[in-house]
């Protein structure tokens, strides 16, 4: 009958000792009979080690150029929508990045049937940076209604820059042909879009104009240009940096 006569202590390691992927934190020492159904039972001693992985080298090489894919795919949230290839190549060759990143890493580590806590990491962030494609996509094809219903409003309101006083009134269904009257003191008029449904007009003052009417208005009213289709971008900017914080440090508490 085989046993262990001082327990753990019946062995020990030497300091210097050291693997490289890994560090042993502690070790038991146990003894079981097995079976064997031509000789019968025979006795047996076990050690059983438990292993820590060392983490900082899957940190440079896995969870750090992963992150810094997952904020380059946020550099698109910036660019200017209308530049279509500088966006759709950014979130491109982040994608394929990230997937090559997903490749190397289930290469080098076992084949296991469960999920492990980096799959879980490179999966979010390869989710994080699909949505960044994704969220373009949604702006270019409200980009493209929008104009699209701007162009349709060009053509049924022609501009009325030049036309006379009595032939002035908005064109957005709000005055009539009456009601033009009482925008006599205006001669010009232009057109910018502020809604994607709605046409605001603004009017400058004549110099011939009344006082009343110059307090009314408060001089020259400018242009002012409201992209809606930006605010998705403006929001972009906020929402996806601080779900992926939110996201670390739910992972980091939990695995770490």
């Amino acid at each position: 009958m085989l046993y262990w006569k001082k327990g753990n202590e019946s062995l020990k390691t030497d300091e210097k000792i050291s693997l490289s992927q890994f560090l042993i934190q502690k070790f038991h020492t146990t003894s079981r009979l097995a079976f064997y159904s031509s000789t019968g039972w025979y006795n047996r001693l076990y050690i059983n080690f438990t292993l820590r992985r060392h983490i900082f080298f899957f940190l440079l090489q896995t969870y750090f150029p992963s992150t810094l894919m997952v904020m380059l795919s946020w550099v698109s949230f910036w660019i200017d929508r209308r530049a279509v290839p500088a966006r759709v190549s950014l979130g491109i060759t982040t994608v394929l990045t990230m997937s090559t990143i997903i490749t190397g890493v289930n290469a080098s580590m076992p084949r296991v049937s469960y999920i492990k806590a980096v799959d879980i990491f490179l999966w979010v962030s390869f989710v994080f940076v699909f949505l960044s494609v994704l969220e373009y996509a949604a702006v270019n094809y409200l980009t493209t209604v929008q104009e699209r219903k701007e162009r349709k409003l060009r053509e049924k309101f022609p501009c009325t820059c030049g036309m006379s006083h009595t032939k002035t009134m908005m064109l957005d269904g709000i005055y009539g042909d009456p009601d033009s009257n009482s925008l006599a003191g205006y001669t010009k008029s232009q057109i910018v879009t502020e809604d994607v449904e709605k046409q605001v007009v603004h009017l400058a003052l004549s110099p011939n104009s009344s006082a009343s009417r110059k307090k009314g208005i408060k001089g020259h009213v400018g242009f002012r240009l409201m992209q809606h289709t930006h605010a998705i971008d403006n929001y972009s900017r906020m929402i996806f940096p601080a779900s992926f914080i939110f996201f670390n440090l739910i992972y980091w508490s939990v695995f770490c």
